[in-house]
């Protein structure tokens, strides 16, 4: 497990872990600029559900060109976003037999965009397990922005070696 895990306060009893800092994100999974798109992980509880923080600024390269004049941060992003909260939560659920293995996202079912995400939000990603099968997990998810939400969907993720043969 990272050792910047800051306020650790569980071993998958049921009790929210502290936030985790982009550092230790990094450490459990393998996105970097510019596809990571979580800042941070807070109200985790393993086996259960955890939530991410995106800060959205215009500095990221997407607004550059989606759209230019009046700036929207593109679904699939928002879609990603919530699938990396669901890898950080599927880490934090394995715990040390997370090593040496990745997360790859599966499917989305579902998903639903209700209102346009900007700079300058703050993107809070909801992540639940629904189901867990040996390597096979399947999230609900929504996504808000000051309390309104702007995306849901179901999505499914697959926790495999790090070499594919």
């Amino acid at each position: 497990m990272p050792d910047n895990l800051v306020n650790d306060s569980s071993d998958a009893t049921g009790t929210s872990l502290g936030t985790t800092d982009v550092l230790a994100i990094m450490e459990m999974i393998p996105h970097r600029y510019p596809f990571l798109l979580i800042d941070r992980v807070v109200d985790c509880i393993p086996g259960t559900s955890a939530t991410g923080i995106k800060n959205v600024t215009i500095n990221e390269p997407h607004f550059q060109g989606h759209f230019p004049k009046q700036p929207v941060m593109p679904g699939v992003l928002i879609v990603e976003a919530m699938a990396q909260t669901a890898a950080v939560l599927v880490v934090h659920t394995l715990g040390d037999d997370a090593a040496g293995r990745l997360v790859y996202f599966m499917s989305i079912d579902g998903a639903r965009f209700r209102r346009p995400v900007t700079p300058g939000d703050q993107l809070k990603l909801e992540m639940s397990i629904v189901q867990s099968r040996r390597n096979v997990f399947k999230f609900a998810g929504k996504a808000t922005v000051d309390g309104k939400v702007v995306a849901e969907g179901s999505i499914a993720a697959m926790i495999m070696d790090e070499k594919i043969n």
